[in-house]
């Protein structure tokens, strides 16, 4: 079986609707079981984030999908505080070879969401990762209206009066089919590392 980790911290509630649609594409594949793990302020303590469980999970993951709304043009500081925290795993080399992907989501059509992006992924490749970026085709629909290829990226207009969050729904079917190419990569890698391990023994 596959297990996909979505990681992921959400302000007003958009970030966290991109993650249970990666979520919900994921577990279309059949073998494939999801976590969604939601970083939180409350988890931080003096500067210093820590949840033993959640990064428990995460080692167990075959691939890990980061997501962090994009504040200032970068990730938000609740969500850097964990991947800082991850450090002692970067030193470990303990997620080396898994799976990475990432999402954002930001109120304006830019809104420099590509260095969250970029950020996400050179987070992974310290750790030694292989990530994945989105294969969606904009077609129209609003599927990937936003033209991203590294990751996912979300859009929705402020409203300034606390209205529940809502998705755009191409955002929404991109998200999806992030989540399901990412457990279908999942399960090829997964098949394949016994034969790596083997030709690494020999």
């Amino acid at each position: 079986m596959a297990r996909v980790a979505v990681v992921y911290f959400s302000g007003s509630g958009h970030t966290h609707l991109l993650a249970e649609a990666i979520g919900q594409g994921a577990a279309t594949v059949a073998g494939t079981a999801v976590d969604l793990l939601r970083i939180t302020g409350e988890q931080i303590t003096n500067g210093r984030w820590r949840d033993d469980g959640l990064l428990a999970s995460l080692n167990r993951a075959d691939a890990i999908v980061f997501g962090s709304p994009t504040y200032m043009g970068g990730v938000a500081a609740q969500f850097k505080a964990f991947l800082d925290a991850a450090s002692g795993i970067w030193w470990q080399r303990g997620w080396q070879d898994k799976l990475a992907g990432g999402f954002t989501h930001s109120g304006s059509l830019s809104g420099d969401k590509q260095g969250t992006l970029l950020y996400l992924a050179i987070n992974a490749a310290q750790h030694g990762m292989i990530w994945v970026g989105s294969a969606a085709m904009p077609d129209g629909t609003g599927v990937n209206r936003l033209g991203s290829f590294l990751g996912v990226m979300g859009q929705s207009p402020g409203d300034g009066g606390g209205a529940p969050a809502r998705l755009a729904p191409g955002d929404a079917e991109t998200a999806q089919r992030y989540g399901r190419r990412i457990a279908e990569i999942a399960r090829r890698w997964g098949a394949i590392q016994p034969q790596s391990d083997e030709m690494q023994s020999l």
